[in-house]
């Protein structure tokens, strides 16, 4: 969703010539080549076919693959996006060999070291050489930083720019007749974070979560590979399935996702691009997590951000929102599906 928009932009202007590197560190095709199917974009030049593995696997894996293309490719220039392993590994490979980095969505953070997007993040805004910042926070923690004002580009967010090329061919989809949903009459949920999903303690509370949402709602829970296996090791998928209300559905292609998030009356999630992609669409979101590297979507956007998973607070939050007290929210400054257009004319001129 971030890549598209920038080649879209890059295919604009013949001075340059854009190449795409797939790592494979999203490696299931819900989860990937649907993406790159829907979003209109070319096979990957190259593909690494890096898979899955420990943080550390995926890094070593991605810098010894990437290098190669590096030392037969020689580029002017490495564009990275986002926050995941193969972010921060590229960035280290083609820093190491004197070739500037590009970071698309720098300056966001959470201001938790446990996260491992948080290491991510940091190491990748201190190496990079053109930082591309989605919200004015970004341009606050980089001067913190101490990262110099000319390496830093405020241009709004990549991913608003497919979200509103993408939105109107997302409502050609057949997702919610499939399912038999009535626009504003479901809950949509997402959860896949190791610290709410990987004990016990925590699916049991998602399943409490479910349970009151389903008194008001029917709800829709999109289930990450990693929130259903756990799920299942914990033997707690069966009550999951038993629940009255609920509907379980596998991760979701980009359009049919971006049509359920448009017609949900409330989004509970723990990812970090759905509370951007809400807030543009002004959805009421609730997000779990103690702290969030994207705070404009609280302070300007219709999400709220929750701390823990304890169903009785989550209970009163919820039932205001669908009682129609969710706060309206505005959609923040660049977030106008041009920020792709700002990136690009950024780089050639600085490459001129």
């Amino acid at each position: 969703m971030k890549v598209a928009p920038l080649h879209r932009a890059f295919e604009a202007y013949p001075q340059i010539e854009s190449k795409i590197l797939h790592t494979g560190q999203h490696y299931d095709f819900q989860m990937s080549d649907i993406f790159f199917t829907q979003l209109g974009m070319p096979e990957p030049h190259f593909h690494l076919g890096v898979g899955g593995g420990s943080h550390t696997y995926q890094k070593a894996n991605v810098m010894l693959k990437f290098e190669e293309v590096l030392q037969e490719e020689k580029p002017d220039l490495v564009l990275v996006v986002g926050d995941v392993n193969a972010t921060v590994a590229c960035s280290l490979v083609a820093v190491k060999m004197g070739i500037p980095v590009a970071h698309v969505e720098a300056g966001l953070r959470s201001g938790d070291r446990t996260m491992p997007e948080e290491i991510n993040r940091i190491v990748t805004d201190g190496i990079s050489d053109f930082l591309f910042v989605t919200e004015h926070s970004g341009l606050i923690n980089l001067a913190k930083e101490n990262v110099p004002d000319e390496k830093v580009f405020f241009v709004g967010n990549v991913m608003i720019d497919s979200l509103v090329h993408f939105r109107e061919k997302a409502m050609q989809t057949t997702v919610l007749e499939d399912l038999q949903l009535q626009s504003k009459g479901y809950v949509l949920m997402t959860m896949h974070r190791p610290h709410n999903v990987d004990s016990e303690e925590g699916l049991k509370s998602i399943i409490q979560i479910i349970k009151y949402a389903t008194a008001h709602k029917e709800v829709v829970f999109a289930i990450h590979p990693r929130t259903a296996n756990n799920a299942k090791k914990l033997g707690l998928y069966e009550e999951l399935e038993q629940i009255k209300g609920l509907q379980l559905i596998g991760p979701q292609g980009y359009l049919e996702f971006l049509k359920l998030m448009d017609h949900a009356a409330l989004i509970i999630t723990d990812s970090g691009g759905i509370q951007e992609e809400t807030t543009y669409l002004q959805v009421p979101c609730m997000t779990f997590r103690d702290t969030t590297e994207r705070p404009i979507t609280v302070e300007l956007g219709t999400n709220f951000l929750m701390s823990d998973l304890n169903p009785e607070t989550v209970k009163v939050q919820m039932e205001k929102i669908l009682a129609g007290e969710a706060k309206q929210g505005v959609i923040p400054p660049f977030w106008d599906g041009k920020a792709a257009i700002r990136i690009a004319e950024v780089l050639l001129e600085k490459f001129s």
